[in-house]
């Protein structure tokens, strides 16, 4: 189908939603998803419109340079729209790129030490740090779910919850291995160690995402143990939920209530099963097409922190930044998150043209 045709069959597909929505004889729900999809073409078929007054003004343009007392005028017309036009159909060719469904979903944050003792568990604790201080910055709010602490206040693991507008289509690519190089402070000799930590990022699935049978599951409780779990040792309010047919085990002791921890549990259980579909999906799309940003494997080392040289490399697209501070504390991790979108974008755009 050439760009035309892709554009004109928006277009038509547009009108048909206007027109099915103003009939009125819909349910709440079909109103509902027609409305969501009219509202995501919207800015597409108003940048078509843009772009074919655009050009027709253009046309009329030309015809000027004729005329000796219109031409240096329609000359500096010319220049702007010349400018103007690539905008809007590059706005047009991204507005083209298949959408992730998962793009608008709140996120579940899971951060765990690798490689690296103690030293492992502090840079965790500073890559949690880091994406609060992000989420600050965009609005978004972050509740801890679960977090286990070593002895000297990092984190073995820490499970939270992001919520906000468009959460995953931001975070979605931090997903990998994050490998630091710096003196820990437990190093009493000045030597430069390297240690890891392993980011998951899984957009959260709500019930109608994924279906659980409950004879599928056995819940096991028990006593709460660790830091912040003094009140557990006198009732079994921590809860372990094994999903029987994936394998997948979820552990929660964050609450005193064993009601809540359970509601914790589930909420983790159905966005890790989700995101198991997710992953089944990727690995059959990237039989055809892997993306240059990365493929999604959580094993796969995607950055690391070099402290002695204040410097941050992102693997997958080959930047680099010396401005660690700034981007450890979140104030500047928009500009390695923005750059990975821009590189999935350029890669889906060329996989478009082809």
């Amino acid at each position: 189908m050439s760009m035309h045709e892709k554009l004109s069959t928006i277009k038509k597909r547009h009108e048909e939603l206007a027109a099915l929505m103003s009939a009125g004889n819909l349910s709440g729900d079909e109103f509902t998803k027609l409305s969501v999809e009219y509202a995501d073409l919207s800015p597409v078929v108003e940048a078509i419109d843009e772009l074919g007054v655009a050009m027709k003004e253009k046309e009329d343009l030309q015809e000027l340079l004729s005329d000796p007392e219109m031409k240096d005028m329609a000359k500096d017309d010319l220049l702007a729209l010349d400018k103007r036009i690539p905008e809007l159909e590059q706005k047009i060719k991204l507005a083209l790129i298949p959408k992730d469904e998962a793009d608008s979903k709140n996120v579940i944050l899971e951060i765990r030490a690798g490689t690296g003792g103690d030293e492992a568990a502090l840079f965790a604790s500073d890559l949690f740090v880091m994406y609060k201080g992000y989420a600050a910055k965009m609005g978004w709010r972050v509740e801890v779910l679960e977090a286990r602490e070593n002895d000297i206040g990092g984190y073995k693991e820490i499970v939270a919850q992001v919520t906000g507008n468009n959460v995953f289509e931001k975070l979605k690519f931090e997903s990998g291995v994050h490998r630091v190089q710096r003196v820990p402070k437990t190093e009493t000799q000045g030597r430069v160690h390297t240690s890891a930590a392993t980011v998951a990022v899984l957009p959260e699935a709500q019930e109608v995402d994924v279906k659980i049978n409950t004879e599928d599951l056995r819940i096991d409780t028990y006593r709460s143990q660790g830091a912040g779990g003094q009140h557990v040792n006198t009732t079994d309010s921590a809860v372990r939920i094994t999903h029987i047919p994936s394998g997948v085990v979820v552990e929660m002791q964050e609450e005193r209530s064993q009601h809540k921890n359970r509601d914790k549990a589930m909420k983790v259980l159905r966005t890790r099963l989700y995101d198991l579909q997710r992953q089944q999906l990727a690995d059959e799309r990237a039989k055809d097409r892997k993306s240059q940003v990365g493929s999604g494997d959580r094993s796969e080392r995607i950055r690391t922190y070099n402290y002695p040289q204040g410097r941050l490399t992102d693997h997958r697209i080959n930047l680099t930044l010396y401005k660690l501070e700034d981007v450890v504390s979140g104030e500047c991790l928009d500009e390695v998150i923005d750059s990975l979108i821009a590189e999935d974008q350029a890669s889906s755009l060329a996989s478009l043209e082809n």
